[in-house]
């Protein structure tokens, strides 16, 4: 027996849901078999809908019980405990559909632990169906292991499904379902020997998404009312209601990004929507790059012909060129507006433009804010705009912003071997659309703090959701149309859901209008987040560990991840990349600042100069090929001079070769890894490391060329005197964060900075590292200092300016 580690002896997940609303709990218990302490740690996935409102440890008996903050509020906490001893962080990384957080606590020798995560989420209404995904990782067999479902439908209950990634011949009769007219209860319990994948081993076949499908009746045209202590909520989604017809204008980047297998799945997925349209509906294809090309002026009747001919046009789609969004988008707005005022699409429809992009905007109109201006203005209201973004490199909230303000909506399309199935998934949600311009109204003075109740579409499949409070005299009102039930799973449902629904709409409301109104919704939803106890993305749950060794108490930090956002990262390094963008991670504050430089193309800056150990890093930048339409002129370094006088090393480094004429005394003090169009490691004896990374560029592109990025690796071995561009960062820097408000994009927040005497206005934002994924790179979150770092880098930028690639001056 393995008396000598850590065993996870339980796992249990117990799942409520009370119309719709689910309420799961997850609990994992481990023994220290050991003499000694270990550490413990403790995974869970959970779906990104869900707000979490309970985590806790409990450890010989002693519970530790998460508590919600205000955001800032908790990372000043975190920080604190940084800055006297070790800690760490609940880390979170994001998925297509869920978000895991793990911890690690120091367990004593033959000791327990039981961790204790709850969330909430409401379950929405996709394709027909409500959709319960848990997913389970146990990584070995385990004594106890149990997945209990309860589900109460007061509406009845039409059907329910089980499945699971991992469920084999074998595992699938354990599942075992029980379903009567109201209510459905599901459970999974394998023993030890059924979870074992090979006799003699303690691998488990448990790992992955156990999955549970279901819908409910529907007979009241009316929909169905809930009400349990003064607040109710109104589900609604009408049978048998015919289909109205569809006039679709689908806008395709045919940009160099989108070469190899985005653009064939794109062509796949284009392929199969055609086939799926209605002989009712009307469409349009145009596909972009610098230029714009649509295959016809006007929408067209989806005949089968027509069908046909389409198809040969979308078959022949090339990528190339650069990316102009917004002439593109407005070619298909105007088009649809043109066909119905000519009256060449039918008035009883319903008009979509549908945009497919993998990149940010940098040919004709680049900034962003003024696409969404111009696209705003030429809708204004009359159609729907559906935002598809492909890949990590699009700009995520901007194509989320534009959907919203045009009655649309966001997705985006991972790159994988299913991205054919996403953007069908995606069409097939959206394309049977039921009713438009929907009000659901209540009896006057009957209810107040109505979540939204007014909806631009509802397509077929899904479902609308109100919630709201009942004033005290006016109850009998909605007797006569409610469902009043007194007996739930878990009590006061319709409260935290009618909070729940509220949060999730006031957080979409903060994208979108004034910067007041964005304040106003922003403020709402933090005090209802800390009010009713859920992580969102303005709060974080904090868990004070137990005591150390050294007596420091350590907290657990565990965030709400938005779309695009990485949480709390472990820094290694200071580095520029990009054009160019200056990272400084400062590991010991768990934190990063970052600024640009914008140069001509052709100056050599100093980034790193330590005199006392006579290292010397010098490097040039290059511009585009050209100046593209927009008048934006992107620069990147190009060439790095690395010196290191005690070795007798001088080196250059440029994006096409390496050039380090190195005498022989010197080459056994410093080793070269090289891989190939891929990146150069230059290790220096008993000194630092720097990896260059080089990025290869479409060869076609109209306007950009290959570039480097500059790492600095173990920055705590130079001298306390080295200085330059990077270098005077490479032993830290004070500076405090306070006065955090809205900023022009939800996401990336403004704050005051004081740093070096100095009073900065900064933006949360995040920084690609691109070590581990050349490609697409890591998100690292940090501060944005503006106008080229003035205020955080000593002097002026102009003062790193040096002569040569070997110069000091």
């Amino acid at each position: 027996y393995p008396y000598f580690r850590v065993e996870v002896y339980s796992v249990m997940v117990d799942c409520k849901v009370t119309a719709r609303f689910a309420h799961t709990v997850m609990t994992s218990q481990a023994l220290n078999h050991a003499n000694y302490s270990q550490e413990i740690f403790f995974e869970v996935e959970l779906p990104k809908t869900g707000f979490i409102t309970n985590f806790s440890m409990e450890i010989d008996g002693q519970v530790y019980a998460g508590e919600v903050k205000e955001k800032e509020k908790a990372k000043k906490q975190y920080e604190k405990a940084v800055s006297s001893g070790q800690t760490a962080g609940l880390v979170k990384v994001s998925g297509r559909k869920m978000e895991k957080f793990s911890v690690s606590v120091n367990i004593a020798a033959k000791s327990n632990v039981t961790f204790v995560l709850t969330y909430e989420e409401l379950l929405q209404r996709k394709l027909g169906q409500y959709e319960i995904l848990i997913r389970v990782k146990p990584k070995s067999t385990v004594q106890k292991f149990q997945i209990v479902a309860n589900i109460y439908e007061p509406q009845g209950i039409s059907f329910v499904d089980t499945h699971a990634t991992f469920l084999s011949n074998e595992l699938l009769p354990l599942v075992e379902k029980t379903v009567t007219d109201k209510k459905a209860h599901i459970s999974f319990s394998p023993t030890t020997e059924q979870q074992r994948k090979c006799p003699d081993c303690d691998e488990t076949l448990i790992d992955g998404d156990f999955i549970i499908t279901y819908d409910v009746k529907r007979v009241q045209t009316l929909g169905d009312i809930q009400i349990v202590n003064g607040y109710f909520v109104h589900f609604f989604a009408p049978p048998d209601l015919p289909r109205v017809p569809v006039n679709v204008v689908f806008v395709i980047d045919r940009s160099g990004s989108m070469s190899g297998r985005k653009m064939i799945q794109t062509r796949e997925a284009l392929l199969a929507i055609l086939n799926d349209l209605h002989e009712d509906d009307y469409f349009a294809l145009i596909q972009f790059d610098s230029t714009i090309d649509s295959w016809k002026e006007s929408l067209t009747k989806a005949t089968k012909e027509n069908i046909a001919d389409a198809m040969v046009y979308v078959k022949q789609i090339q990528d190339r060129g650069a990316t102009n969004i917004n002439d593109a988008v407005l070619r298909g707005v105007n088009m649809i507006l043109n066909d119905k005022q000519a009256k060449r699409i039918p008035e009883q429809s319903i008009d979509m433009v549908i945009l497919l992009t993998d990149g940010m905007p940098n040919s004709g109109e680049p900034r962003p804010q003024r696409i969404q201006e111009n696209v705003r203005s030429a809708i204004e209201g009359s159609m729907s705009l559906f935002c598809l973004g492909f890949g990590n490199d699009v700009d995520y909230s901007f194509l989320d912003v534009m959907s919203k303000e045009n009655k649309g909506m966001a997705r985006r399309i991972y790159e994988a071997s299913d991205a054919t199935l996403q953007l069908q998934g995606f069409y097939e949600e959206v394309s049977s659309p039921l009713l438009s311009e929907v009000d659901l109204r209540y009896p006057d003075n009957a209810v107040d703090f109505l979540t939204t109740n007014h909806f631009d579409r509802f397509f077929n499949g899904s479902e609308i959701v109100v919630a709201g409070r009942l004033t005290d005299n006016q109850l009998d009102n909605f007797m006569e149309m409610a469902d009043v039930k007194r007996k739930y799973i878990f009590g006061d449902f319709t409260e935290r859901l009618w909070a729940y629904l509220t949060i999730q709409q006031l957080l979409e409301k903060s994208k979108t209008g004034t910067s007041d109104e964005k304040a106003n919704a922003t403020k709402e939803a933090l005090d209802m987040s800390l009010r009713y106890n859920f992580v969102t993305p303005l709060t974080s749950m904090v868990v004070t560990k137990p005591e150390t060794e050294d007596g420091t108490e350590s907290p657990l930090i565990a965030d709400k991840l938005t779309e695009g956002k990485e949480g709390f990262q472990k820094a290694l390094s200071k580095n520029v990349d990009g054009d160019p963008h200056f990272i400084i991670e400062l590991p010991d504050r768990d934190d990063a600042l970052c600024f640009n430089i914008n140069s001509i193309p052709g100056t050599i800056f100093n980034l790193v100069r330590d005199p006392e150990s006579g290292i010397l890093v010098n490097g040039q930048t290059i511009g585009d090929k050209k100046i593209s339409p927009s008048g934006v002129i992107n620069t990147y370094f190009s060439r790095f001079g690395i010196i290191h006088r005690t070795l007798g090393v001088r080196m250059e480094v440029n994006n096409s070769s390496t050039s380090s004429p190195i005498p022989p005394s010197a080459s056994f003090s410093m080793d070269l890894l090289v891989t190939k169009d891929h990146s150069i490691t230059v290790t220096l004896k008993d000194s630092v490391k720097f990896v260059i990374l080089l990025h290869k560029v479409w060869k076609n592109h109209p306007y950009h060329r290959d570039y480097l990025g500059f790492y600095t690796l173990d920055s705590h071995l130079f001298s306390s005197s080295v200085h330059g561009l990077l270098g005077q960062f490479y032993h830290g820097i004070n500076y405090e964060v306070t006065d955090l408000r809205p900023g022009e994009v939800p996401e990336k927040p403004d704050a005051t900075m004081y740093v070096k005497g100095h009073e900065l206005n900064v933006t949360r934002g995040w920084q690609r590292d691109f070590r581990r994924d050349v490609k697409n790179g890591q998100n690292v979150p940090c501060w944005f200092i503006h106008r080229n770092g003035t205020g955080l880098i000593d002097g002026d930028v102009t003062d790193y300016i040096v002569s040569g690639l070997f110069k000091t001056v």
